[in-house]
């Protein structure tokens, strides 16, 4: 399943070279901290999280046997940091700091309208994804935002496709009734 550069990454990076390690950080860090800012909903969390995963995908590397995609083995070591997290942090989660949020930035602007109005979808969304679980937020991560297929999931979450599919459908209910709730507030209030 690996591809040949990735082979060479990979040995490279079990040979000390930090050069190569410092390459597979900067292909992997925007996706691994994405997938915890979801699941974690916290800024300094997420980040520390994503650290941490690069250190066990370092000391887990050269254990690798590319079963998997490379990048589906990363997601898997993230996500399960998360949850690792949210474990030993039981304290209640703010959702209302989108502001952190605010600072992701956006692959294509086309215009700076296009750019307004696709940003406060966007932040919509983020609002209405942070009312979810942690375990709803991720997996519509997961499948949406990160473009994962359900096979490439059920590696990277542990969970039975089947399972999955259940949640899937489950947390787009939910969602699509905050965000109609959330709508539904928005136009009560501008209509005063």
């Amino acid at each position: 399943m690996l591809t040949n550069k990735e082979k060479e990454l990979i040995s490279k990076i079990c040979m000390g070279n930090s050069r190569a390690f410092s390459d597979f950080v900067d292909s992997y860090k925007d996706l691994v901290f994405t997938l915890c800012i979801r699941m974690l909903t916290n800024r300094e969390e997420a980040e520390e999280v994503s650290q941490d995963v690069f250190i066990k995908v370092y000391r887990s590397l050269p254990n690798f046997k590319g079963g998997s995609k490379l990048s589906t083995w990363v997601y898997r070591i993230a996500y399960n940091s998360c949850l690792d997290k949210m474990k030993q942090n039981k304290k209640a989660r703010l959702h209302d700091d989108l502001e952190q949020l605010d600072q992701i930035a956006y692959a294509e602007i086309d215009t700076a309208l296009d750019s307004m109005i696709r940003e406060e979808k966007n932040r919509f969304i983020d609002q209405c994804l942070l009312q979810l679980s942690s375990e709803d937020a991720g997996v519509l991560t997961l499948f949406y935002l990160e473009e994962k297929n359900l096979q490439e999931m059920e590696k990277t979450t542990n969970l039975p496709a089947n399972t999955l599919k259940v949640r899937l459908f489950r947390a787009r209910k939910r969602l699509a009734a905050i965000m109609e709730k959330s709508m539904n507030k928005e136009i009560l209030q501008s209509n005063g």
